[in-house]
């Protein structure tokens, strides 16, 4: 891009930031009320492809009228509230209706077990959990926190008064708290702050370039990080029109939606890309815009979008902890012609570089930088930031090229990227270490043989004397991750080893198992 554009563009993110970091910021005013109120927020669509609209208007009114019935609960300003729903009308009325009242959202992706919830749950101190019929038996189990059902709450609004005054905030207050994938320990908690929707913003409008003329529907979950902030809180604060699919991926189901809804903007992760490159019939697919995040994107997605979607697929780079910083953007202002393996330039907002072979942030040149440390945990804050403070450190190795354009080469932790969802090895390992049979273990990811997932979970299990590693153990485990953790991140491998390999200090080297893990034994030698 040039210098004027450049310009121009950290200008206008510099008024975003001025108006969503001020002190009276109200978070529902700025992603509902403001807008046009027979604007329609959300298409929401069912699995049969039948759809709704929900308009500007009608979320403002359900959603005060929810603030007064989570109010009566017991829901104050501060309070830590997770919310365990499918992409639903109730989903989103009831976050609106928690940022009224000064509250902060903590995301649960329906695909978790009990497990990973009660970590989420206990780790946020929250004392309430908003979820459904369809999901309340992970959550009946979890102590010392009382359950809401949302479509009592849905019934109890009906008849309730509407919220008379929100809670005005603030830009550096909490609005939603994100938990990583917990790569070296538990998850973390990632306080989101309200000047965050500067960045939120700044990405939707240069890099997937949403106009008001698009049917826009990024296919993320918004149990993480990907879709909580770029398929429900940008299209809310840009107000845009974004559309929520109520079911699990498929191509065909992915294919349906494209071609009957008209979608001209898309976002997912490649392995969505894949799946449909894979053999649907993508006929009548007419995309203006295609991205993709959450792993690195391989030069044939690109290649198959400029075939078979209409537009080439770009890659963009961000993390729980930033939210999107570098991408090859969409918008003509900022847009720059691609190059092979690269995943762009730093987004308005941020300067980028390179510091100890790590892709990093710029904090004193980065306005739209939000992070500034992980929930009561200051040393692992620590190690995200240079020793003087000045880079935030990605802990993703890459170069940058003269003209600024980045290219991710590895991953300095062991988080696994499959099917676009980032699973911590922490949080697989603490479920198959409860089984008697396991001693030790530890969980890597693999290049998926299929081509399609991107990485899929292996585990390697050290047993406990009197058990013998077999197809049943292995089954066994395998069904242990996904009734307890996530059906997402269940072992596709167990092999059964006599030892890990590890450090003189005791570190487990993955990559030794990441090598050596497809002629590694299924049972002990």
């Amino acid at each position: 891009m040039n210098d004027a554009a450049r310009s121009d563009a950290e200008r206008q993110v510099a008024d975003w930031l001025e108006v969503y970091g001020a002190s009276d910021a109200g978070v529902a005013n700025l992603l509902c009320d403001r807008h046009d109120a027979d604007a329609v927020a959300f298409t929401l669509v069912e699995p049969d492809l039948s759809s709704t609209g929900l308009t500007y208007g009608e979320l403002a009114d359900e959603s005060r009228r929810m603030a007064t019935v989570l109010a009566a609960k017991g829901v104050r300003r501060g309070d830590r509230v997770p919310v365990l729903l499918g992409k639903r009308r109730a989903l989103v009325v009831t976050l609106v209706a928690l940022w009224r009242l000064g509250a902060v959202h903590v995301p649960l992706f329906t695909a978790f077990a009990t497990g990973a919830i009660a970590l989420r749950v206990e780790g946020s101190g929250a004392s309430i959990v908003v979820t459904d019929a369809s999901q309340r038996d992970k959550v009946d189990p979890i102590e010392v926190v009382t359950v809401l059902d949302v479509d009592d709450l849905v019934a109890e609004s009906a008849d309730a008064r509407p919220l008379a005054v929100d809670v005005a905030v603030g830009g550096d207050a909490t609005f939603v708290q994100l938990y990583t994938s917990g790569t070296t320990g538990k998850p973390k908690g990632v306080p989101v702050p309200v000047r965050a929707l500067a960045s939120f913003q700044a990405y939707q409008h240069y890099s997937l370039d949403v106009t008001a003329d698009d049917v826009f529907w990024n296919a993320a979950d918004p149990g993480w990080a990907y879709g909580l902030y770029y398929a429900i809180i940008a299209p809310l604060v840009g107000g845009r029109t974004s559309l929520l699919l109520n079911s699990g991926f498929t191509p065909d189901s992915t294919v349906a939606v494209l071609t009957q809804f008209g979608v001209t903007n898309f976002a997912g992760a490649p392995t969505i890309y894949r799946a449909l490159r894979a053999g649907a019939d993508m006929s009548g697919v007419s995309l203006r815009r295609a991205s993709s995040a959450g792993e690195p994107l391989t030069p044939d997605i690109v290649d198959f979008g400029r075939e078979h979607l209409g537009c080439e697929v770009r890659d963009h780079y961000g993390q729980t902890e930033l939210g999107m910083v570098i991408g090859n953007h969409w918008n003509a202002d900022v847009a720059m012609p691609l190059r092979a393996g690269s995943m762009g330039q730093a987004m308005p907002g941020y300067v980028a570089g390179i510091v100890d072979g790590q892709i990093a942030i710029s904090v004193a040149d980065s306005p739209a930088l939000w992070f500034t440390g992980y929930d009561g945990a200051p040393e692992k804050t620590a190690e995200r930031f240079t020793d003087d403070g000045a880079w935030y450190l990605t802990a993703d190795t890459g170069r940058v090229d003269d003209d600024g354009y980045f290219s991710f080469t590895a991953r300095d932790d062991d988080v696994i990227l499959a099917a676009g969802y980032r699973i911590g090895p922490f949080d697989v390992e603490s479920v198959l270490v409860t089984h008697a049979s396991v001693a030790e273990v530890a969980v890597v990811g693999r290049p998926d043989p299929e081509g399609i997932r991107g990485e899929v979970v292996e585990a390697f299990v050290v047993l406990n004397a009197d058990f013998t590693g077999s197809a049943e153990l292995e089954k066994e485990l395998q069904t242990l991750v996904r009734d307890e953790y996530s059906k997402h991140a269940y072992p596709r491998t167990v092999h059964f080893v006599e030892a890990l390999p590890k450090t003189p200090s005791g570190k487990v080297q993955r990559f030794i198992l990441r090598r050596e893990g497809r002629a590694a034994p299924t049972t002990p030698a």
